[in-house]
């Protein structure tokens, strides 16, 4: 029988997520954190939202904050990074492993 550590992300009495490790159980509740800031401030706003509206945006907001501090910091959207193949990353795992044996 093998024994088994799960977290679990418990919001409003409500599981919402759970995880293997502690680290990406407490990332998740941050950023649900963030995002119910978000849908706090976004009550405040000119534009009429019902709650689920605010809460997916608030989440969606949330789960972007990269772009967002980019968008914010420098009035641009971050280049997205492009797309590897399966034959791709094979490619560049030698001279990745290369790299790594030369340190």
């Amino acid at each position: 029988m093998a024994v088994e550590t799960k977290y679990v992300v418990v919001r409003k009495g409500e599981e919402k997520m759970s995880f293997a490790s502690k680290k990406e159980a407490d990332s998740w509740d941050k950023m649900l954190d963030l995002a119910e800031s978000f849908e706090e401030w976004l009550e405040e706003g000119p534009v009429e939202l019902d709650e689920s509206q605010r809460e997916a945006l608030g989440l969606w907001l949330a789960e972007h904050k990269e772009t967002l501090s980019t968008l914010i910091k420098t009035g641009k959207r971050p280049q997205p990074k492009a797309a590897t193949t399966p034959e791709q990353e094979e490619k560049a795992a030698p001279k990745a492993r290369a790299k790594h044996k030369a340190a």
